[in-house]
């Protein structure tokens, strides 16, 4: 591994160990053997720049995360289907947890960075094609484009949601183990019947 993988591997420690705020050049340079302070500035141009390197990783590797808990969705309806994604999401280990947790820190660096933005951006793209996808029980080319703008954008909201909730509190996904019975009290309370009921 070269200097400056070294430096992004290192950053990434301190991202999931120490969070962006709380991360020096210095703790940089002790997570990444063979790496000096004016390393960063060679290979990166600044610690930040750095950090946000290493944020658009996670990012990437959320991404990876998401994917594998895709697999494992089964058969079922769109609601079952979205509950099995959400369920499997939610049920990561201790080391996934950490890289969602550093993760969504990086949701604060997007507003100062238009490469950290950009990457958000594109994942997401990706995310409501492909959330869609799961839901649906279709292939990712078979989404259409107004599915994945509306129900792929809902779906992105109640993953996002899910992970902050379990960020904070594990016990909150039980929140999310009966979806489909949620949906559907939702959809009843907001037809125009379940104004009479």
């Amino acid at each position: 591994m070269g200097q400056r993988e070294q430096l992004l591997e290192g950053a990434r420690v301190c991202l999931i160990e120490r969070g962006f705020a709380h991360t020096t050049a210095r703790d940089i340079v002790a997570a990444s053997p063979g790496a000096n302070l004016a390393s960063i500035g060679y290979h990166f141009g600044s610690k930040d720049a750095l950090m946000n390197a290493a944020v658009i990783q996670l990012i990437e590797g959320w991404g990876d995360r998401i994917a594998e808990a895709a697999d494992g969705v089964a058969v079922g309806t769109p609601a079952d289907r979205l509950e099995q994604f959400l369920s499997a999401i939610l049920a990561a280990d201790a080391e996934d947890r950490r890289v969602a947790a550093a993760s969504v820190q990086a949701f604060a660096q997007a507003e100062f960075s238009a490469e950290v933005r950009d990457q958000y951006r594109s994942t997401y793209e990706r995310a409501r094609v492909d959330l869609t996808g799961i839901v649906l029980g279709i292939s990712r080319d078979r989404v259409a484009a107004s599915d994945a703008a509306t129900l792929g954008s809902v779906c992105l909201a109640l993953l996002n949601g899910a992970v902050l909730q379990w960020l904070i509190d594990p016990a909150a996904s039980a929140g999310f183990e009966h979806l489909t019975v949620t949906l559907a009290a939702l959809g009843r309370r907001t037809s125009p019947a379940g104004d009479l009921q």
